[in-house]
């Protein structure tokens, strides 16, 4: 890591659904930038989409082969020079781990915006105890880089 936040080009997309608000409110632009820059190691272009549930079924269902919503897909389509990727988030999924860790709604996006991060640029916690181990590590090191406890605690 050189230390320097690299470029981000960043479109930030909510899906319509309920409770939108208050998911727009815990994810100001500004800051959803501020935690990907942070676990960025080159230059990207990255669009966030915060979905519903239906949605986030869907897609996991479509392209994971796994039949229920879950709190991140990360769709990673290169790597070099630049990093781009599709980071969907499904607000009700990270709404209610955030209340059953006992996080605030802003700390468990942050983590997961950093974590999909990570693995836009070839980061896995899935193959294997030693990569796993190292993601968990960076997760952790970025989160308190921004001011956040640590994720996994």
């Amino acid at each position: 890591m050189s230390g320097q936040l690299n470029d981000l080009q960043l479109s930030l997309q909510f899906a319509a659904f309920d409770g939108v608000a208050e998911h727009r409110a815990a994810l100001p632009r500004h800051k959803v930038a501020r935690w990907i820059r942070h676990a960025l190691d080159a230059d990207a272009e990255i669009t966030v989409r915060i979905v519903g549930a239906e949605e986030g079924q869907a897609l996991n269902r479509d392209y994971r082969q796994r039949d229920y919503a879950t709190n991140v897909l990360t769709f990673d389509y290169t790597q070099e020079p630049v990093v781009t990727a599709d980071l969907v988030l499904c607000a009700p999924v990270v709404a209610q781990e955030a209340r059953e860790n006992g996080k605030t709604l802003q700390a468990h996006y942050a983590h997961l915006l950093v974590h999909g991060t990570l693995h836009a640029q070839g980061w896995d916690h899935e193959t294997g105890e030693e990569d796993a181990e190292a993601m968990e590590a960076r997760e952790r090191e970025t989160m308190a880089r921004l001011g956040f406890d640590d994720p996994y605690a």
